[in-house]
């Protein structure tokens, strides 16, 4: 097995992605710093055998969504609408915004699919489900953005 250090290096970038198509970008970075907090802690007692990369977008994903679930609970009062973020690592919004429109299963099936590569076995493990119902998800997902005239 790789050192801890190395496992940032090589997957923090796909944990980032994933971070950032789940997440907005002012709560991506806080998603990614701590999946990887997680990872430490457990990385030691992953079987050598183990498809890290698969294990890390699980804790990405499990993570975003604990972003969301406290977001949700929390009041954010403000004196004034601050500016949109802009995402440089991103830069097509109108792809970001039709990803945000779909279902979380398409979005989420889509993103880890096509962003990260994922196969759809793998994905089914980190979304429930099956194979099958992955790649249904995949390419509802893609065929609404077709219909946006942003997939190929």
């Amino acid at each position: 097995m790789l050192p801890f250090d190395q496992v940032v290096t090589v997957h923090g970038a796909t944990v980032l992605r994933v971070c950032r198509a789940v997440l907005p970008a002012t709560d991506a970075d806080d998603a990614w710093a701590d999946t990887f907090l997680a990872a430490l802690e457990a990385y030691p007692r992953l079987a050598a055998d183990a498809n890290v990369e698969a294990w890390l977008v699980t804790i990405a994903h499990r993570k975003a969504i604990d972003h969301i679930r406290r977001a949700a609970h929390r009041a954010t009062p403000v004196a004034a609408v601050p500016e949109p973020v802009t995402d440089d690592a991103a830069p097509d919004l109108d792809l970001r915004r039709a990803l945000a429109r779909l279902p979380d299963k398409q979005r989420f099936a889509v993103v880890y699919h096509y962003l990260v590569g994922l196969p759809y076995a793998e994905i089914a493990e980190i979304l429930g489900g099956t194979a099958a119902a992955s790649r249904r998800a995949a390419a509802d997902g893609i065929a609404a953005l077709r219909k946006e005239g942003l997939a190929p």
